[in-house]
């Protein structure tokens, strides 16, 4: 048993030293307490990473189909009245979305950004009931109202009972409207008085639509959209106005569901029009993005890089539509962030690393510094003998 132990003995590879034998000075004691400060310092700094999640980033080809994008938007005009906006969306699949007004809202805003109103999507006048037939009489008592389209009528019995109806008639005819006081049902809405009504004010429109996750664009625009010879146009000639300002602030605008540490470089975006007439472009690069978080919970968004562009008049021709424009196309790749907890042996590691590391290096730097002190010392012995 003896012979056992004595073996064993003879295997330590810490050999212990008689305390009578050491021999402690002030510079191994600031080393080592500087050494336990910086032990300290990344020993915390290693339990911070333990103790809160990491994010691995791979990029891969986006293989995803047949998906929608949704676009968040909150963009104020101060300069146009809400009257006047329209919100279009296409993309070159061919699919158009004119004068969209499912989940848009439109806050009126003075000179000042305060707000006035708030309403949903709604362009034109209150709804009234116009006296005239479609068949140019009068509306009788106890007779269906049915409204005149003035020729855009797709059918015998259509009715256009509203100033909105005739304008979207026209529209699906590719027509414009000269002038809406010709219009028994806009003038007795009050078209133009709406819009001199609100001169001078602003108008903040937010929401959200969907498209086809497919190249595209989508604007912000004044009059109602609609297609001739191919074209893709506004009728400004109701609104009766020379020039259209807009200037305007992207308050957000964002692709898809929001997640930790995404940045939408648009937010806050200011831009102020200093010509009569002109085009304000963004050309944008969105990247699909999946977030997973630590409990697994994915998060289908995107991220988005921009440029932008002003196109402005020449010698007093309109050479562009004015409007605020946003021109997307994705890209084929996709980025996925990944939390992932650190595990408690990778921790376990790096602590004794840490310990490991710390001790020998100022066991290195205490050994340089006493052996230098007595080298010194011994010259300057050395010197005084001779």
């Amino acid at each position: 048993m003896d012979g056992l132990l004595s073996k064993l003995r003879s295997l330590d590879a810490y050999p212990k030293v008689n305390e009578d034998f050491y021999s402690r000075t002030l510079s191994g004691g600031i080393i080592t307490l500087a050494s336990s400060v910086v032990m300290l310092l990344l020993f915390v700094s290693e339990l911070r990473l333990y103790l809160h999640a990491v994010t691995e980033t791979t990029l891969r080809v986006d293989t995803s189909r047949g998906e929608l994008l949704r676009i968040n938007f909150d963009v104020t005009f101060p300069a146009l009245q809400c009257s006047i906006i329209s919100l279009d969306a296409m993309d070159i699949s061919g699919q158009e979305h004119l004068d969209v007004k499912h989940d848009i809202f439109k806050q009126r805003i003075d000179a000042h950004g305060k707000v006035i109103a708030t309403r949903q999507d709604a362009v034109g006048g209150m709804k009234m009931e116009p006296p005239l037939q479609h068949h140019g009489g009068r509306l009788e008592h106890n007779e269906t109202y049915c409204g005149s389209c003035y020729g855009a009528q797709e059918s015998d019995d259509q009715c256009c009972n509203t100033c909105e109806d005739v304008r979207e008639a026209y529209r699906k005819k590719g027509w414009g409207v000269s002038n809406p006081d010709l219009l028994d049902q806009c003038k007795r809405e009050g078209f133009l008085q709406s819009i001199k009504d609100e001169e001078g004010e602003g108008c903040n429109i937010y929401g959200f639509i969907e498209v086809n996750k497919v190249a595209g664009n989508f604007h912000f625009a004044p009059g109602k959209s609609f297609q001739q010879s191919n074209v893709h146009v506004h009728d400004l000639l109701p609104f009766q106005k020379d020039s259209f300002n807009v200037s305007h602030k992207i308050n957000r605008l964002s692709f898809g569901e929001n997640f930790p540490g995404v940045v939408n470089p648009l937010d806050g975006a200011n831009w102020v029009q200093h010509s009569s007439y002109g085009m304000y472009q963004y050309f944008i690069k969105v990247v699909p993005t999946v977030y997973t978080d630590i409990n697994e919970h994915i998060i289908l968004s995107n991220q988005f890089s921009v440029t932008e562009h002003f196109r402005s008049s020449e010698s007093g021709r309109i050479q562009a539509l004015p409007g605020v424009f946003f021109f997307y196309d994705l890209s084929p790749i996709k980025v996925t962030f990944t939390e992932q907890c650190v595990s408690f042996l990778h921790f376990l590691t790096n602590v004794c690393a840490i310990v490991g590391g710390v001790f020998t290096v100022s066991g290195i730097i205490d050994s340089f510094v006493y052996h230098s002190q007595r080298a010194i010392k011994k010259k300057m012995e050395i010197g005084k003998f001779n």
